[in-house]
C-alpha cells in the first residue's frame, strides 16, 4: 500500500445508536492523545480481524509506538470471521471487524467468558471495480451485480454479454473477499440478499492487495473490495458506478456521507476485550486509537464519523459499556436512518 496520503445507514445512525448505549453522561474526550500515555508503558498488544479495517489499525498502531516504543503492536488480517473466533478464544485483545459481531460470534465470547466492548472507527464503502481495458462497463445495476454473483449464476453467467446485451462476449473473471472476511459477508448480503450466499467459481482472497493485482492483469475481471484499496490503486483500476433504482453513483466521500451510494456503504468496528482493559498499555492504545481514528483513516483513504461519534464511542469505553449495539437487530444493509430509529425507540 502507498503511503499514508491519501455501508447499512448514513452516517449519523452512529449518533443515534452510540447516545442509546451511553445515555449515562456525556462523556467528552479529554486531553490529547500524547498526554493519554506515558512513556513507561511496555508490553505486546495484538489485533486480527477484517483486512479492511487493516490499515487503520496499522496507522493507528505506528503512530502509538513512536510515542511508546516499549509497547509492540501486531496486526493481522485474517478476515472478520476469523479474527472473531480468535478473539473469542482469548488469542488477540481486539478485532477489526467490517461487519458488526453476530450473534453466533456473542455466544462464543460469552461461553468463554470474554466480554467486549464495540467501537465503530470510520466509515466506508465497498468498491465494484473492473480492468482499465474494459472500454464497456461504467456502471451496473444491483440487479445485474446480483445476476453475477447469486449462487445459481456458478458456470453459467461466464461472460461479458450475459450480464447485459451488448456487452462483449469477453470472458468474465471474479475476483472477491474470502469466506472469512466480513466484506464477503456484507457484499452477499447487500448484493445476493442473504449472507454468505455466493457462486463458488471465482478467485477469493482475504488480502484484498491480492484482489486489486487480480483485477488490474486481466481484461475481463470484475471484482469487489473496500473503498481505500482503490483509492491506493487508481492507476491500476477501473472504478464503476452502482444503480440502486436512482441511477448509477460511484462510491467517493460525499456519497458515503449523503447516503446516496446504496446498499455498499458501511461501518467498521474494532471489538475490544474488557479484561485485556486492564493493562495499562491496552487501555492507553484504545483511548488513543478512538481519539486519533477519524483523523487516521481520512489518511488512509476511509471516511471519517461525525466528531460527536467519537465523543460517545469513548464513552463507551471509559464507562465500559459492554457488548454490541449494531449486531442485536440482524443486518442492516439499506436501512434508512428512520428506520434506525424507530429500532432505537422499541428497544429503550
Amino acid at each position: 500500500m502507498k503511503p499514508r496520503v491519501a455501508l447499512w445507514t448514513p452516517l449519523s445512525a452512529f449518533v443515534l445508536i452510540l447516545a442509546a448505549c451511553g445515555k449515562q453522561g456525556t462523556g467528552a474526550r479529554s486531553g490529547s492523545a500524547s498526554a493519554a500515555v506515558t512513556n513507561e508503558l511496555v508490553g505486546t498488544i495484538r489485533i486480527d480481524g477484517s483486512s479492511t479495517v487493516l490499515p487503520i489499525s496499522e496507522a493507528v498502531a505506528e503512530e502509538f509506538q513512536k510515542q511508546h516504543p516499549k509497547v509492540q503492536v501486531t496486526v493481522g488480517k485474517s478476515g472478520t470471521s476469523g479474527g472473531f473466533k480468535k478473539f473469542a478464544q482469548g488469542e488477540v485483545e481486539i478485532v477489526g471487524a467490517s461487519r458488526p459481531i453476530r450473534e453466533t460470534e456473542d455466544e462464543a465470547c460469552r461461553k468463554n467468558g470474554v466480554e467486549y466492548i464495540e467501537i465503530p472507527v470510520a466509515y466506508d464503502a465497498i468498491a465494484v471495480v473492473v480492468n482499465p481495458q474494459n472500454t464497456w462497463c461504467d456502471y451496473l445495476t444491483v440487479a445485474e451485480l446480483r445476476k453475477v454473483w447469486e449462487p445459481a449464476a456458478e458456470g453459467k453467467i461466464v461472460s461479458w454479454d450475459q450480464v447485459r446485451p451488448g456487452f462483449p462476449k469477453e470472458r468474465l473473471t471474479l475476483f472477491g473477499a474470502g469466506t472469512e472476511s466480513g466484506t464477503f459477508d456484507y457484499f452477499t448480503a447487500a448484493v445476493v440478499g442473504k449472507e454468505k450466499e455466493s457462486r463458488g467459481d471465482y478467485n477469493p482472497s482475504e488480502d484484498d492487495n491480492i484482489l486489486v493485482q487480480g483485477v488490474s492483469r486481466t481484461k475481463g475481471a470484475l471484482g469487489y473490495f473496500g473503498l481505500a484499496y482503490y483509492e491506493n490503486n487508481k492507476d491500476k483500476l477501473k472504478l464503476i458506478g452502482i444503480d440502486n433504482g436512482n441511477g448509477p453513483v460511484k462510491p467517493s466521500r460525499e456519497t458515503v456521507i449523503d447516503g446516496t451510494y446504496q446498499p455498499l456503504s458501511r461501518p467498521l468496528f474494532i471489538y475490544v476485550s474488557v479484561k485485556a482493559l486492564e493493562r495499562p498499555e491496552v487501555a492507553a492504545f484504545v483511548k488513543f486509537y478512538i481519539q486519533n481514528a477519524g483523523k487516521l483513516s481520512e489518511e488512509v483513504g476511509y471516511i471519517a464519523l461525525p466528531e460527536k461519534v467519537y465523543t460517545l464511542a469513548m464513552e463507551r469505553f471509559e464507562k465500559r459499556i459492554k457488548g454490541s449495539a449494531f449486531g442485536a437487530h440482524g443486518s442492516q444493509v439499506g436501512v434508512k436512518l428512520e428506520d434506525l430509529y424507530r429500532i432505537e425507540e422499541a428497544v429503550q
